[in-house]
C-alpha cells in the first residue's frame, strides 16, 4: 500500500457523522484542548486494520501521516510506529531511532487518545531497562501532551511491577490545574491498586487530602465501596 492508497481508503471508510461526533467527544471548539483538530470519521479498529497493510511506506510517508491536519491519519502513524517498533526487536539502534523519531514529534501526538495509544507501547517499552531521565524533561514541559507522556509511558513500568516513576509523576503533577492530567494520573494509581493494593493505600493515605477531586476517584474506582467513601469524606 502506498501513501496515496493509504489515504485514498482512510477517506473511502469515513463517516461524516462519526467525525461530527468525534470532533464533540475530542473537545476540538475554540479554547478546548483539542481545538482545531479535524476528523475524517473512523474507529480505532477501522484505522488499526489498515496497518498490516503499510510495510512499505518509507519514514518520510510516516511522518507526513504524522503531521497530518487529520488526526485519524496521526493515529494510524502512531500504530505504523508501535509496529515498526516490535519488529525492530532484535536491533537496539533500529528501535532507538524510532524512539528518537517519536521524541523529536511531540507537538503532533496532541490528543490524550493518541498519547495513551502510544507512549507505554513505545517509550514506555524502551525505557524498562534504560535510564529514564527524559520523563523528567517531559515532565518539566509546558505542553499538556508531553507531560501526559511522562505519565503514560509508565503504564508499561506498572505492568512489570515497577511503580517507583509513577508514584513520583504522580506526586509532581497533585497540583496540576488540567482534568486530563487528573485523569491520567488517576487512572495509572488505580493500575497500581490492581497489581499492589498496599502501595496504593500508602500514596493515598499521604496525599488524599491534596489531591485533585477527579484523581482521587480514578484511584479509588476499583476499591471496596466503604473504602472509597472514606477516602472521599476525607
Amino acid at each position: 500500500m502506498t501513501l496515496a492508497t493509504l489515504r485514498k481508503e482512510l477517506r473511502h471508510q469515513a463517516s461524516a457523522e462519526r467525525a461530527a461526533g468525534s470532533q464533540r467527544f475530542f473537545k476540538t471548539g475554540p479554547g478546548e484542548y483539542g481545538e482545531g483538530d479535524q476528523f475524517l470519521g473512523l474507529s480505532v479498529p477501522q484505522t488499526r486494520a489498515l496497518v498490516p497493510q503499510t510495510d512499505a511506506l518509507s519514514e518520510d510517508d510516516v511522518l507526513t501521516l504524522l503531521h497530518s491536519e487529520w488526526h485519524e491519519e496521526r493515529l494510524i502513524a502512531l500504530f505504523i510506529l508501535i509496529r515498526r517498533f516490535g519488529k525492530a526487536r532484535k536491533s537496539d539502534a533500529a528501535q532507538k531511532h524510532l524512539i528518537d523519531l517519536y521524541l523529536a514529534n511531540t507537538r503532533w501526538i496532541n490528543n490524550w487518545d493518541l498519547v495513551d495509544t502510544s507512549a507505554p507501547h513505545l517509550l514506555g517499552a524502551w525505557l524498562l531497562k534504560r535510564d529514564r531521565s527524559v520523563l523528567d524533561r517531559l515532565a518539566a514541559s509546558t505542553s499538556l501532551w508531553e507531560q501526559r507522556i511522562s505519565v503514560l509511558t509508565t503504564q508499561a513500568f506498572i505492568r512489570a511491577g515497577d511503580f517507583t516513576d509513577t508514584l513520583r509523576l504522580c506526586q509532581r503533577f497533585l497540583t496540576h490545574k488540567h482534568d486530563l492530567m487528573h485523569k491520567a494520573c488517576g487512572w495509572m494509581l488505580r493500575e497500581i491498586g490492581n497489581r499492589n493494593e498496599h502501595v496504593l493505600r500508602t500514596f493515598l493515605d499521604q496525599h488524599t487530602t491534596t489531591m485533585p477531586r477527579t484523581m482521587l476517584r480514578y484511584a479509588i474506582e476499583k476499591l471496596p465501596e466503604k473504602d472509597r467513601k472514606s477516602f472521599l469524606a476525607q
